[in-house]
């Protein structure tokens, strides 16, 4: 097998928009975290009790399809937050379905962090434009 140094076959794999995204989500993700950091929250933590304060009570099932997360993933991650005393579970009228819901010092913890939130969100396009995202998305097709 003839290996060379710089494989031509893969040059096209440079531009994958999979790994690239990868790649920006990580970069996204630190940059939330670095703005989050004294709230007590991490990104996905601010999240989960930002849905629940924007969409009310729900079940873990339709939760987990807002995030964009395995329900399992979702439960998992929820579980720090009920110890905390942030969020608490019900059962709804049918028995095989879990309620989650925030409670008032999760909702307070929430709007704490919110001013980190904001500068984070209001600081992230530089970074998107310095991954160049939108030439990769351009070059996709």
């Amino acid at each position: 097998m003839n290996l060379k140094k710089h494989d031509d076959e893969f040059a096209a794999c440079g531009g994958c928009i999979c790994a690239n995204l990868r790649r920006t989500t990580r970069a996204v993700a630190r940059h939330y975290q670095q703005h989050f950091r004294g709230t007590g929250l991490v990104g996905t933590q601010f999240s989960m009790l930002v849905a629940l304060a924007r969409g009310g009570p729900m079940p873990i099932g339709r939760m987990a399809e807002k995030l964009g997360v395995e329900r399992t993933t979702l439960s998992r991650n929820l579980q720090p937050l009920e110890k905390k005393g942030w969020i608490r579970f019900s059962d709804s009228d049918d028995a095989r379905t879990r309620m989650a819901e925030i409670t008032n010092k999760g909702r307070e913890t929430a709007r704490a962090a919110l001013p980190a939130w904001r500068k984070a969100q209001s600081s992230v396009a530089p970074k998107l434009k310095a991954l160049r995202l939108a030439e990769l998305l351009a070059n996709a097709g």
